[in-house]
């Protein structure tokens, strides 16, 4: 796969302008990346920038921590679709996992995907909340959900996406679904390392660098 390809080019800050999503859709278009990556009030600009290229819109749910209602997260990726999203990323309700309680989190991730339909929806574990047990757990939740990818980090927690998480995500769902990691990759070298463990998506606001 060409490199630039494996990159959703990110800005999910809470300060983030017009002006600077505008900047980052188009680096997108001229790194021919794999999708800008944004807040869901940025959706339909995202995607006007983007018609007629490949890159993809993508659009945040539930984040960053995930605690939302399963109502109010499916009404935010009908929401996202409608205005345009191609792929979702969604946050899993972390403490309900922690709870044990796999059949709240797969029926959850399964009504996103059914509102997804045809769209790829990813599922953020949160990994760095996680032993390696429960992250085992969600993602076979995802997996038994139909979701098409699982990732590691949403950024803003207390820690991001490590060369051992993403092992043991591909490990755990093999060649069923894909692996994004994202969350403090910066240099080229993190980049490598992800992609030689198992990430078929490297989700991050520095793209051009890693180039």
């Amino acid at each position: 796969m060409k490199r630039s390809k494996y990159i959703d080019h990110t800005l999910l800050k809470a300060d983030a302008t017009k002006q600077q999503i505008i900047k980052l859709c188009e680096e997108a278009k001229e790194y021919d990346f794999a999708s800008v990556c944004v807040n869901p009030s940025w959706c339909s600009l995202t995607s006007e920038i983007l018609a007629g290229t490949d890159v993809k819109t993508c659009v945040v749910v539930g984040f960053p921590l995930g605690s939302m209602t399963t109502d109010a997260k499916v009404a935010e990726t009908k929401d996202a679709i409608e205005k345009g999203a191609d792929e979702v990323d969604m946050v899993i309700q972390v403490g309900k996992l922690k709870d044990g309680d796999d059949a709240y989190v797969t029926e959850e991730i399964r009504q996103l995907k059914q509102a997804c339909g045809d769209r790829i929806l990813k599922v953020i574990i949160e990994a760095c909340l996680l032993s390696d047990e429960e992250k085992k757990r969600a993602c076979l939740d995802a997996l038994n959900a139909g979701a098409d990818f699982v990732k590691t980090s949403t950024g803003f927690s207390t820690g991001g996406a490590t060369v051992e998480d993403v092992r043991l995500m591909k490990e755990t769902v093999g060649d069923k679904m894909q692996v994004k990691a994202a969350g403090g990759i910066r240099t080229k070298e993190q980049m490598d390392a992800m992609i030689e463990a198992g990430a078929e998506r490297i989700g991050t606001s520095n793209g051009i660098a890693l180039l």
